[in-house]
């Protein structure tokens, strides 16, 4: 194998580290699943000299490629605005700068408290895995550090953007007045109103954590995985964010790019020799 062949394979490496990268951050998973199963199908179409299926499945996969690059393009213009502008060290993992969720769960725990006092509605969002970038792009961008007294403005009653609903992201506020996507499960009960069925839809379409103060009761709620907590008290409250939100003790932080690739492969060697050396 000479130097170049080495090469090669790096670089196609980096490619679907990327690809997968980009399709764990979406809410491309089941697109995923489907373009697996149809590749699937044309292997053993081939074997088995299926030739209909196979030229049917070969069409499909034409068609396909061009599908892709227009259900992606929101993510392949990031990556490359990412790769022109000088953020890209955050592709190699470069670190950043660290941010205490346990801060901002405190922060938002006291501002959703005061509010639920003054029963003042408010909807705020925390982004994990799958992005919220089309949501984010509905409403107006904040990125900003987290307080309890930004998140009490940004809700009182004469806000502009208090109808909406806020966006963290890595522990930042990242928007605000964002627009989520209702609900359609008709067994919600009849008595939440749009603020607990936009909550509770935004946890059906993604993997974020969604608290709810009713501007009516002043109860706090939260969604996640279409399911709704109703009537938490605050210490509940912020133990399920801190649940939720923070990694456990044993969970060491992860790098990200491609140093976190090569920890990555770092790791199952180790935990190879590991094997061997038991047996």
């Amino acid at each position: 194998m000479s130097f170049a062949d080495v090469v090669d394979i790096l670089i196609v490496a980096v490619f679907i580290y990327v690809c997968i990268g980009l399709i764990r951050r979406t809410n491309a998973n089941r697109l995923a699943r489907g373009i697996v199963l149809i590749l699937l199908v044309l292997v053993v179409s081939d074997l088995a000299h299926l030739k209909m299926v196979s030229s049917l499945m070969r069409r499909i996969v034409e068609i396909g490629l061009l599908a892709i690059v227009v259900i992606f393009q929101p993510e392949i213009r990031r990556l490359l605005e990412r790769m022109g502008s000088g953020r890209f060290a955050l592709f190699f993992g470069a670190p950043g700068v660290p941010v205490t969720m346990e801060s901002v769960i405190n922060q938002v725990v006291l501002a959703c408290t005061s509010m639920s006092e003054s029963r003042t509605g408010a909807l705020i969002v925390f982004e994990r895995m799958n992005s919220l970038n089309d949501q984010i792009a509905t409403g107006t961008i904040v990125n900003a550090d987290v307080s309890s007294e930004l998140l009490r403005n940004i809700f009182f009653v004469n806000s502009p953007l208090h109808d909406g609903a806020i966006i963290m992201r890595d522990g930042r506020l990242a928007a605000a007045g964002c627009m989520l996507p209702l609900s359609n499960n008709a067994s919600l009960s009849s008595d939440l109103g749009m603020r607990h069925r936009a909550g509770i839809g935004m946890s059906e379409h993604s993997d974020a954590v969604v608290a709810i103060v009713s501007e009516e009761t002043g109860s706090i709620s939260v969604a996640m995985d279409g399911m709704l907590k109703r009537h938490l008290s605050p210490e509940t409250f912020g133990r399920i964010l801190r649940a939720e939100l923070m990694p456990s003790a044993e969970e060491a932080p992860k790098k990200r790019g491609i140093p976190g690739l090569i920890d990555s492969l770092r790791g199952l060697k180790v935990k190879k020799n590991d094997e061997q050396e038991g047996k």
